[in-house]
């Protein structure tokens, strides 16, 4: 396994990753396998256990943590939004269990991309407007506001739509609930309890050390440029995607979470049971292998990106953290979606 595991690294860094690092975790223990550069211009590897974006792992957490409070009775599933954050004059429709399930209409604040091919801007994330505003703060509640002045998808929990929004009211809610910040609620909630030191939520453009750099492409007057973009004010995602982890504290964190140490067993099933139309249960895709179900979320935040795979029962998980060089036309999507394909496949079976 440790030399099909090698062979999966490198395969990702011959598809235009810059770095990866595989994480697999069994009941044989830990087994890693890293390939590629940390810097575009070094020689050196991704570091062991090195500290990453995790894009949209985020909501992961996120659900998570909004469970913990349904446990504890302060909020429930099926709650109004608006009853909890009447200021923003959220649909009366929109519930809580709506937000984490992607079910809500709500227009996604970094755009839209409809069935026939049309495209409804969000808030720049994209392009050299983009990269010359890379350290601007944006407030959660901004955000929320811009995507609620949009027209909604679609009725409340009449479709799905994967949209960063829902996870930004989120955690207002949690915030609002809690009296905290989301970084310190997620932390009591979450991290704390599994000792997650390597994870948080940041405040600012700073990333732990050690981590491998991330790289953003893009056309400056015709000319391409290339820039290291591992520095950068994530906070235009918020928690849509703006955690830091690393691939052990990811395996702790998914094999904890799906063998119930997090939530009791009726909230973890409901976390855990798909919606119908992609296989979305509550801030986690459930889907069908020839094993077996695998609980899985992926995240890329540009340059970085992870990768976070369990069984159902957590007996083998799989988690990376990948770094690449970006770019508006999102060129190695078509390339992460044949790799994680192939991950599954080849792990899972």
């Amino acid at each position: 396994m440790s030399e099909q595991l090698q062979k999966i690294a490198q395969d990702m860094v011959d598809a235009g990753f810059t770095g990866v690092e595989l994480r697999l975790r069994d009941d044989r223990g830990d087994r890693t396998a890293r390939a590629g550069r940390s810097e575009l211009d070094g020689d050196a590897g991704p570091p062991p256990n090195g500290h990453v974006r995790i894009g949209s792992n985020t909501k992961t957490f996120v659900a998570a943590a909004v469970l913990r409070l349904v446990a504890e009775g302060r909020i429930g599933l099926d709650d109004q939004v608006a009853a909890h954050l009447p200021e923003f004059g959220v649909d009366p429709r929109v519930t809580v269990r709506m937000l984490l399930q992607h079910t809500s209409g709500i227009f996604n604040h970094t755009g839209e991309y409809y069935e026939d091919g049309t495209v409804a801007k969000g808030i720049c994330w994209q392009g050299k407007e983009f990269l010359d505003s890379r350290f601007t703060s944006h407030r959660p509640e901004d955000l929320v506001r811009f995507a609620l002045a949009k027209p909604a998808r679609f009725e409340p929990g009449t479709d799905w739509s994967y949209s960063n929004t829902n996870y930004v009211i989120a955690r207002l809610v949690i915030e609002k609930v809690t009296g905290s910040t989301f970084a310190e609620a997620v932390r009591h909630l979450v991290l704390d309890p599994l000792g997650l030191r390597d994870t948080s939520a940041p405040a600012g453009p700073e990333i732990p050390e050690p981590h491998a750099h991330a790289y953003y492409r893009y056309d400056d007057g015709g000319e391409e440029r290339t820039v290291d973009v591992t520095r950068i004010d994530p906070s235009w995602i918020s928690s849509g995607g703006d955690m830091i982890s690393t691939t052990a504290d990811l395996a702790t964190f998914v094999t904890a979470l799906v063998r119930g140490e997090l939530l009791p067993a009726p909230l973890l099933a409901e976390m855990l049971t798909p919606e119908s139309e992609v296989g979305y249960g509550l801030g986690v895709f459930v889907q069908e292998t020839g094993s077996g179900k695998v609980i899985t979320h992926n995240g890329g935040a540009i340059g970085h990106g992870a990768l976070m795979y369990t069984t159902a029962d957590g007996s083998k998980t799989l988690t990376a953290a990948l770094s690449y060089v970006d770019d508006a036309d999102l060129s190695l999507a078509q390339a992460f979606q044949e790799v994680t394909k192939n991950l599954v496949a080849e792990i899972f079976g």
